[in-house]
């Protein structure tokens, strides 16, 4: 190989330093119902990954047979220019899994080109199946540029839990979002159908970010999402009851989907409110009690 050789295969990787740059990581899990003695329990039964993206083994804090709790690990704990991050996992019939992060994930700010980031997550339940989405908050640094994506496809009789935090910002380095663009997609559909879509552009710049009917100045929002209740107004009148003396959020349902929003300026606040609405709702959604995963105490 030649000299120039060399350096057109270095300029097809991820070390290349203009806006073609990109460092892709992938990971793909499935989750299956398996034999356990006279019962059954649900086993990661599929596991492929490219680049920094790992899982560490399941964990079953609620039991052998109970809920398989996995942590989504990403080494390098952040975003910069040129990362693609690309997840999926799939629960199947009867399976029930919990998905969350060991630590807060960080979008760091775009390089000299401006170079973007990007991280597309897929989520699939199968009849019967309960997913339970709950990953750390997610922490924009000024400057930051790029796309998040999450689809969820759910088939008819599956369960579904979830919640997404952002927090804009670094108030207690007084380093506020003031310049970037960040875009956010979400997609949950049921037997191919969509029940909520949602694309939302977070740029400082546009009247929106600071206007009251938009994002009104504040730095921390939150979404949480359940689909597959019984009794959707028993689980809002059971949220609301739970988060009464709470401020800055609100709970409705939409199509079959309970939705709750945070819009505020603290992220452990919002993240409160989520964990609240969550150890609430889940026994009557999934007919268990809420088990926080040990890692949220580390």
């Amino acid at each position: 190989m030649t000299v120039f050789q060399h350096i057109e295969a270095a300029n097809d990787s991820g070390h290349r330093f203009d806006e073609g740059r990109r460092w892709a990581a992938s990971i793909s899990l499935g989750f299956d119902v398996r034999p356990d003695g006279d019962t059954t329990a649900t086993r990661m039964t599929h596991v492929r990954h490219n680049g920094p993206l790992r899982v560490q083994r399941p964990f079953y804090p609620e039991g052998r047979n109970g809920c398989c709790h996995v942590y989504l690990l990403h080494p390098p704990g952040g975003l910069v220019s040129g990362d693609a991050l690309s997840i999926e996992a799939r629960v199947g019939e009867g399976a029930h899994t919990l998905l969350t992060t060991p630590a807060a994930a960080k979008l760091y700010k775009a390089d000299s080109h401006g170079v973007a980031w990007a991280q597309h997550t897929s989520l699939k339940v199968e009849k019967g199946g309960t997913l339970e989405y709950l990953p750390q908050e997610t922490l924009a640094f000024d400057g930051s540029r790029g796309e998040q994506s999450t689809t969820i496809e759910l088939a008819a009789g599956a369960k579904c839990i979830g919640w997404e935090i952002l927090a804009l910002g670094r108030p207690a380095s007084k380093l506020p979002f003031i310049s970037g663009h960040l875009e956010q997609k979400f997609r949950l559909l049921m037997d191919g159908r969509p029940l909520w879509l949602e694309r939302q552009p977070m740029d400082p710049n546009h009247p929106r970010f600071k206007g009251h009917w938009g994002q009104g100045g504040a730095t921390v929002q939150a979404t949480l999402w359940i689909v597959g209740l019984d009794d959707e107004a028993g689980a809002i009148e059971a949220i609301r009851e739970q988060l009464s003396e709470s401020k800055n959020w609100a709970v409705t349902k939409r199509r079959g989907v309970v939705l709750l929003r945070y819009l505020g300026n603290e992220r452990n606040e919002a993240w409160g409110i989520c964990q609240q609405a969550w150890e609430v709702v889940r026994p009557m959604l999934t007919g268990q009690s809420a088990v926080v995963p040990r890692i949220w105490l580390t």
